[in-house]
């Protein structure tokens, strides 16, 4: 059973940075799987933030993050993370961390980790 766990979120000034780590246990993922961090913010719908093959190539980001997210993948720790810096109150958020599977919809879900942004 493949399992997610987030860790990382926590509450930071306006400007400042987190680290968000998701570590997988439980499963293999191939070349093409995707690792993805999704937030949701309180009346509103998840939206992608960042995703990365498992292989650690071709990143995608959301414009709105572009120039101050990173992700990043860690293979010999079956880890990946997002680097979030020059964060904005807008990126106040339950972030969660996904990944693929062999159909290559995000079909396994972490458990969400609270980032919250004061201005």
């Amino acid at each position: 059973q493949v399992q997610l766990v987030e860790s990382g979120g926590g509450l930071v000034q306006a400007g400042g940075s987190l680290r968000l780590s998701c570590a997988t246990s439980g499963g293999t993922f191939n070349y093409y799987a995707r690792m993805g961090w999704f937030r949701q913010a309180p009346g509103k719908e998840r939206e992608i933030v960042a995703a990365i093959r498992w292989s650690g190539g071709n990143t995608y980001y959301a414009n709105s993050v572009k120039g101050r997210f990173t992700i990043s993948m860690d293979n010999a720790k079956n880890t990946v993370y997002l680097q979030m810096n020059n964060l904005k109150p807008e990126d106040t958020a339950v972030y969660y961390c996904a990944a693929t599977s062999v159909g290559g919809t995000y079909d396994y879900w972490g458990q969400g980790t609270q980032v919250t942004v004061s201005s």
